[in-house]
């Protein structure tokens, strides 16, 4: 990201809260143009409404955070999405130090400790740190502090200082632990589409990695990892390089709970439910359904709050079961018969088959469009602890998201 020229906090009336101005080309009437072509702006179009605009011959980049707006301005042609990122990151870092809040009452009664907050995330333009827990670890809220706590704070702001300029600057020295223990979650959102005939049409894997790590001193922990993963994204505390050569996650680690990664997957997935659907029309009043659904995970497993929605014509009128497990109804609100099963168990098969009424009318008949059976649900893996020094959990969670299958 190159350098920004000028940051401001600009409140829902257009008046400047905070102004911090990094560069000497920056305009003076830039707060004005903001409120003019942004603030209050009748148009309500795209190109209005837009988060980045060209205004002075210079960029604006704006993020709206409640009735605050944070804008960004540059005259070079800087990576805008970059930009967003840090504003976003600057709005989290503000609320972290005020409650949660964030609103000109709260800016204007701490702009002394937002001043100098930019002071520390950003340098002539360029961003620098602006990770929380580190940040607080030498910039303090005003209040009284004991003197044993001054001097605990003294030594975090040293050992901050090596952080920032060093090459772990998300984790302190010198932590410890009783016990070291390590907890993995690998969270996978499964989309699905299959055909009538049964042939999958689309299939991919949102998958994201999150860790909760209480280890002492500076520990470098690492992970092996499939090599069929696209579009990978890490925590800064990976080591890219080494990811790269050896397709090994290797990473010193923050304290306490953090997102790894995120990733997705299209190949060698093994999908957790197959569906057999067969919708039979009985004249122009009733329909015959039938449907068998099989768990394909293993058997010591077993999936929960399984929802499974079969869509009905506009006419229907009532629906009545036989149900193999869980409950039935016919919902009008959904448009569906509505399927519900608090435990499917793995290797196992239900099965559904309900009559429907329709109801009769004078009007033509409509071609039905058939929308896909759809399902959501959840289930659980869990590795157990192993027997090396480190307590080591694993646990692997696989939900639903646009799981279809046509019929």
């Amino acid at each position: 990201m190159d350098a920004l020229g000028a940051l401001y906090f600009i409140s829902g009336r257009g008046d400047v809260l905070i102004q911090r101005t990094y560069r000497d080309d920056v305009d003076k009437n830039i707060p004005a143009a903001f409120r003019t072509n942004v603030i209050n702006s009748k148009s309500q179009d795209a190109a209005s409404t837009a988060p980045i605009r060209q205004l002075l011959g210079m960029t604006f980049v704006h993020l709206r955070a409640g009735p605050i707006y944070l804008l960004a301005t540059t005259r070079v042609n800087s990576n805008a999405m970059m930009i967003l990122q840090f504003l976003s990151r600057l709005v989290d870092l503000v609320k972290s130090y005020c409650n949660g809040d964030f609103n000109d009452e709260v800016i204007k009664s701490n702009f002394v400790l937002i001043y100098e907050l930019l002071d520390e995330v950003m340098d002539f333009g360029f961003p620098q740190v602006t990770d929380v827990s580190l940040l607080k670890s030498f910039i303090f809220q005003k209040g009284f502090v004991l003197e044993s706590t001054k001097k605990k704070r003294e030594a975090a702001a040293q050992n901050a200082t090596l952080q920032v300029t060093g090459q772990v600057g998300w984790r302190q020295d010198g932590i410890k632990y009783k016990k070291n223990e390590v907890f993995l979650d690998a969270i996978e959102t499964v989309n699905m589409l299959v055909s009538a005939q049964g042939s999958v049409l689309r299939c991919d894997v949102q998958g994201r990695v999150v860790v909760k790590c209480f280890l002492s001193g500076m520990p470098d922990v690492k992970l092996g990892l499939n090599d069929k993963l696209e579009d990978v994204a890490f925590h800064p505390c990976v080591n890219l390089g080494r990811f790269q050569a050896e397709q090994v996650v290797s990473f010193v680690p923050p304290d306490g709970e953090f997102e790894l990664m995120r990733y997705r997957c299209t190949e060698g997935i093994s999908l957790p439910f197959k569906a057999v659907v067969l919708v039979t029309e009985k004249g122009r009043t009733r329909l015959e359904v039938s449907l068998k659904m099989k768990s394909l995970f293993p058997a010591n497993l077993a999936a929960n709050n399984v929802l499974v929605l079969v869509p009905m014509p506009e006419q229907t009128a009532r629906a009545s079961f036989q149900i193999s497990a869980g409950k039935a109804k016919y919902d009008p609100k959904r448009g569906a018969l509505v399927w519900k099963l608090k435990k499917f168990a793995g290797d196992a098969e239900q099965s559904l088959s309900a009559s429907v009424e329709l109801i009769a009318t004078t009007r033509e008949k409509q071609q039905w469009s058939r929308p896909p059976v759809s399902m959501s649900f959840s289930y659980l893996k869990v590795w157990e602890k192993s027997s090396y020094k480190v307590d080591k959990w694993v646990r692997k969670l696989c939900k639903s998201g646009d799981y279809h299958f046509r019929f």
